[in-house]
């Protein structure tokens, strides 16, 4: 009876809660919070799980007729098995999550999956694989997305790149070098392959348009230009991010003033600006200064000398022209007009030459340093001369011999010249010694003394030969140093007559200045300008003593080979190909192996010579050797001997 009415207790308590808890407001988590913290829960007993015989309706008796115990309540009759259990008050069910939808890729992110797979696999076949690092790089960076596609299409900017390098002729490169893919193919493997394609043409104009196409090594030894590549990732991104992608394309070719006029020149050798349209000169009797033809005002025209419209004189001024032209077109320079001199001139593929002359020209711009310098010396060989420039202007020039064709020509390079020797001494380098001075001193052991020379030992035994200060040194005055891996720089000589001549290839790789007295001044003007330099300042210091004096801003010497050129007043002027330097260009543009002339090949190095030793070339021993008395030769000597024994 106890127990019943124990049991009946504890289901009437069970069925208030149910009540209470029904009219309970919701709470949320804080409200749970307060609540455990006002009314203590009793920890639940450590009873066993229940059984299915115990979870029976209150009042009724298990099923086995175990022994009574407590019992759990369930679920009201009618509520099935499998109805959801009742939450917490202030806590939410669980909603079931949705499943996930696939991931949908548009048209240029499929493109994008496939340039990834190309930079997985086969990436060799479309860009060459120096590049992949960078190319790679950049298309990670932009998560593969195409650059030159927009909805499987080519988009504008692959258009205007097209469209640019279609004209590339009009700076001399061959459009033919640089192929653009086409994008009509549908399927995704082919447009990521173009896109790649194209990319991998871009990059090749970009190197050509800086470095050139025939890379200077493979035309002679002696030419040296420190290159900057450029890189492929910034080339990339310089087109990506330009408003205008002819001219992100146009600045990787050379910003100097000679370039851009060869350019405009090319044109007009083309046709392009009415310079195919020059009057033609017909044919007749030779003239000389002094006679009168029907062909002179045309022949005025053709050479831009001035004159009267009916003035049929052939004069001074023209047959100056005509001598000038000659020299240009290294004819005899007679200035008069002769059958030769009118075939040049008519010359029906005048044009064509000039077109192929300018081309090898603005090829060799290309390896020059885009930055010359605020101030800056330029010499050209094949011209004989030598200016100087400070921000653009033109401050000074003068004339200067060059090296003598073959190895002794003077080499093209950029360097800076850091100092002027007052006084030189000219220290014979050990090829020269070895393999010349020696054997004349066997041949004849006063020969180096009678011209100047001086003969002794270095500290490790070997012999050394030098020509002290004075004015029959072979440097002369003044020496202007740009140390260099060819070992050539300028100086004075005592040899003026050369400058008078119009073609002055004598020396063996130096260049000998006019007026090395007033060069120096100019460059201690632009460089020491507080100093206070000038020409007669710099002849009171002529004596024994060699004295460097040192340029407190270097300035940049540029050795170039300009063989076409705009002169001041706009006109092409050509020079005769001295070196044989534009022959061997020419060849290697127009050569099927051109595509691979861009690759530097290397030069078996000059006889060993002292690199710390300035090398002159001068010829003033030479020409003292050459005006020796015959009584004054040993016997058995050969008189020719000596024209190869100094440099």
């Amino acid at each position: 009876m106890r127990g019943l009415r124990f049991e009946l207790l504890l289901a009437t308590t069970a069925l208030a809660l149910v009540v209470v808890g029904s009219a309970l407001p919701s709470y949320g988590a804080d409200d749970e919070a307060e609540i455990s913290a006002a009314v203590p829960m009793p920890e639940p007993a450590n009873l066993p799980p229940p059984t299915a015989a115990d979870l029976v309706p209150l009042g009724t008796e298990p099923a086995t007729g175990a022994t009574r115990g407590v019992q759990t309540a369930t679920a009201p009759t009618g509520v099935p098995e499998s109805a959801p259990s009742i939450a917490a008050p202030g806590t939410t069910p669980a909603a079931e999550a949705p499943a996930a939808e696939p991931r949908v890729l548009t048209l240029d992110q499929r493109i994008g999956e496939k340039i990834r797979e190309l930079f997985a696999g086969k990436f060799e076949r479309v860009i060459d694989r120096r590049y992949k690092p960078a190319i790679e790089a950049f298309y990670a960076a932009r998560s593969y997305a195409p650059l030159w596609i927009e909805d499987g299409v080519e988009n504008d900017r692959g258009k205007a790149v097209t469209a640019y390098l279609a004209g590339v002729d009009a700076d001399g490169l061959d459009p033919s070098d640089y192929p653009s893919p086409s994008f009509a193919n549908s399927d995704l493997a082919a447009l990521a392959e173009a896109e790649l394609k194209l990319s991998a043409t871009v990059l090749t104009y970009a190197r050509h348009a800086q470095l050139g196409r025939v890379h200077y090594s493979r035309v002679s030894a002696d030419i040296y230009y420190e290159q900057v590549p450029p890189e492929p990732g910034a080339v990339l991104g310089n087109v990506a991010s330009a408003h205008d992608v002819g001219k992100a394309l146009e600045s990787y070719n050379p910003p100097q003033p000679g370039y851009k006029a060869l350019k405009a020149k090319l044109a007009e050798a083309r046709g392009k600006d009415g310079g195919a349209n020059a009057p033609r000169i017909g044919g007749g009797v030779i003239l000389k200064v002094g006679m009168t033809d029907p062909r002179v005002p045309a022949l005025r025209e053709r050479l831009a000398v001035a004159g009267e419209p009916g003035d049929l004189a052939y004069d001074k001024p023209l047959s100056e022209a005509v001598k000038k032209f000659q020299r240009q077109r290294d004819l005899p320079q007679t200035g008069v007009l002769n059958g030769a001199t009118v075939d040049a001139l008519n010359g029906g593929s005048r044009h064509d030459r000039d077109a192929d002359l300018i081309i090898a020209n603005m090829e060799r711009w290309r390896w020059m340093p885009r930055d010359l310098g605020n101030a800056y010396v330029m010499v050209n060989i094949p011209d004989y001369t030598l200016r100087v420039m400070d921000h653009g202007t033109q401050v000074w020039t003068t004339r200067v011999v060059t090296g003598q064709p073959g190895e002794k020509a003077t080499p093209l390079l950029t360097e800076t010249m850091k100092y002027i020797t007052v006084n030189p001494t000219w220290n014979v380098p050990p090829s020269i010694i070895n393999n010349e001075y020696l054997p004349a001193l066997a041949r004849d052991p006063s020969v180096l003394a009678r011209a100047g020379l001086v003969v002794g030992r270095n500290s490790d035994g070997s012999v050394h030969i030098y020509q002290p200060p004075g004015e029959r040194n072979a440097l002369g005055r003044i020496r202007f140093n740009f140390p260099n891996k060819f070992l050539v720089y300028q100086h004075d000589t005592p040899d003026k007559h050369l400058f008078a001549l119009d073609k002055r290839a004598f020396s063996h790789g130096c260049m000998r200045v006019q007026f090395p007295d007033k060069y120096a001044e100019v460059l201690l003007n632009i460089s020491n300008p507080k100093d206070g330099y000038t020409a007669e300042k710099i002849r009171r210091m002529y004596g024994g003593g060699e004295r460097d004096i040192q340029l407190l801003t270097p300035i940049p010497v540029h050795l170039t080979y300009q063989t076409a050129f705009v002169d001041d007043a706009g006109r092409l002027e050509t020079r005769a190909d001295i070196y044989g330097r534009d022959s061997r260009l020419m060849a290697a543009l127009k050569s099927e192996d051109r595509r691979i002339a861009e690759i530097p090949i290397e030069h078996k190095e000059a006889s060993a010579q002292a690199k710390d030793i300035p090398v002159d070339r001068g010829s003033t021993v030479r020409r003292q050797a050459m005006r020796m008395p015959a009584q004054q030769q040993a016997p058995g000597q050969q008189p020719f001997f000596l024209f190869g024994l100094f440099r």
